[in-house]
């Protein structure tokens, strides 16, 4: 049976790098919500809690966003 998790038992791999990205640049996870909006991504400070602690997945387009808001590639969300 496949199970859709990391071996932490987390849902994404790239919560912990979205965090510190979010935390090196200063702001909250409101403010970070608020970024992603302007991106054009439907995303609120729950959502950004969730991710970053590891229960929610995230989906590519979602990352591709991320990268955007910290001007990072996509490499150094999920690695």
């Amino acid at each position: 049976m496949f199970i859709n998790k990391t071996k932490d038992g987390l849902n994404n791999i790239c919560g912990k790098n979205i965090s510190r990205l979010r935390i090196d640049l200063g702001i909250s996870q409101r403010a970070l919500a608020d970024k992603m909006q302007l991106v054009g991504m439907d995303i609120d400070k729950n959502a950004i809690q969730r991710i970053e602690c590891g229960k929610r997945f995230v989906t590519d387009i979602e990352i591709i966003a991320f990268a955007k808001v910290f001007n990072v590639t996509l490499e150094e969300i999920l690695l």
